[in-house]
Parts: structure tokens; sequence; C-alpha cells
């Protein structure tokens, strides 16, 4: 590296390291997405992240008995 290249440092002095080259990408990423998709039995569509939560309350008895591995368990 030339003296007169900029260099960027930590708080320790050491040099950060170079950034490394960019990692290719097909010609159809969204293509190649989905055929790996296809090949993991992932059937995503347009739906996928939407929640099928309407707004009701949460029932925390429920979440309690759900979530937590002690709370089924039988006492003795």
């Amino acid at each position: 590296m030339p003296d007169d290249a900029l260099q960027f440092r930590r708080p320790d002095g050491r040099c950060l390291p170079d950034v490394p080259a960019p990692t290719a990408v097909p010609a159809d990423p969204v293509g190649a997405l989905r055929a790996q998709h296809e090949a993991q039995g992932l059937p995503l569509h347009a739906r996928t992240a939407c929640p099928e939560w309407l707004g009701e309350r949460l029932d925390v008895g429920w979440a309690i008995d759900v979530l937590h591995p002690l709370a089924t368990r039988a006492v003795g």
C-alpha cells in the first residue's frame, strides 16, 4: 500500500482489513431464489409473510402453557 493511501484503523490502532470482493450474483437472482426454495420444499407466495392474527387479545394462560416447559409438567 502506498504511503499516501488512506487507511482506516480500529480504536486500538490496528488497520481495518480491505473490503472483500462482492459475492457473485446470478443473472436472474429472483429465479435462482425461487428454484432454491422449491428444491427445499418451501411453498412461498405473496401472502407467506402475512400473519393470521386478527388483533385478538393474548391468552396468557395458553401462552405460558405452550412456551414454558415446566408449566405442563406434573408436580411431584
